[in-house]
């Protein structure tokens, strides 16, 4: 295995994978079953072309996934990663751009899900710090359901400081607290904007709320304390998809 490579398993994240031009993919690991499958799906372009493919059965391929006790589903791949996007770059082709920021949320299975919803309702990006990513995680790519390679994810060694440039860029950051001034539903989102969300047990930091334009809530039951981050996430991501769809 090459030092810049690492393992991805499932179904949709290893189809994905392959589907992806900008991804290299070194190997794949499928049962007969899988492989097939691979053709089903797409029928008009060979994605196993140009990749090194090893036939194995599924209890073989269970040593892939054994360990974050995760179903492989007969699909295993050794990829490398995506060069990285820039975010002063890509702020600059784009315009009515909305971009998430996440501030302690480690969890590599909310990340993947959040990734999901996020590409699912066209979400522009995601900032995370640069030591928060799990970047080779299997269940982050196996919750992520092959989303991540449609995703621009920008890894940054500062969260603060990057709030702080975009706010210079005319974005509106708005920090997502359950003590938040109004629903999210309330606000008229224009423009540019940071959706900022904290971390399921701790919410987001001190120093980092500050940066904030706006604290807003997501208006649940009383008796409920919280709901989980990548939930949370989903709820405002589809409430923008359908803004943006009622405009255009």
């Amino acid at each position: 295995m090459n030092k810049s490579s690492f393992f991805i398993i499932g179904q949709h994240a290893v189809i994905e994978a392959l589907r992806n031009p900008k991804r290299k993919v070194l190997r794949v690991f499928l049962t007969e079953e899988s492989k097939k499958n691979i053709h089903r799906k797409s029928p008009k372009k060979n994605l196993l072309e140009n990749v090194k493919v090893y036939f194995k059965t599924k209890k073989e391929l269970d040593k892939y996934s054994t360990k974050e006790n995760l179903l492989h589903q007969g699909y295993v791949a050794e990829v490398e990663h995506i060069e990285k996007p820039i975010l002063k770059d890509f702020i600059k082709e784009k315009k009515e751009t909305t971009l998430v920021c996440l501030d302690g949320v480690t969890d590599p299975r909310n990340i993947g899900s959040l990734i999901r919803s996020a590409a699912s309702f066209k979400i522009d990006g995601i900032i995370i710090k640069e030591r928060n990513f799990p970047n080779e995680s299997k269940l982050m790519y196996k919750a992520a359901s092959g989303s991540m390679e449609y995703m621009n994810i920008f890894e940054v060694s500062n969260i603060n400081s990057t709030l702080k440039n975009l706010k210079n860029k005319n974005f509106w950051v708005y920090g997502f607290d359950g003590c938040g001034d109004k629903d999210f539903t309330d606000i008229k989102w224009q423009g540019n904007n940071v959706l900022l969300f904290g971390s399921e047990g701790f919410g987001m930091h001190e120093h980092t709320s500050k940066y904030a334009d706006f604290l807003v809530k997501i208006e649940i039951d009383k008796k409920i304390e919280s709901l989980n981050i990548s939930n949370s996430a989903a709820i405002v991501f589809h409430h923008l998809s359908y803004l943006k769809k009622t405009v255009d």
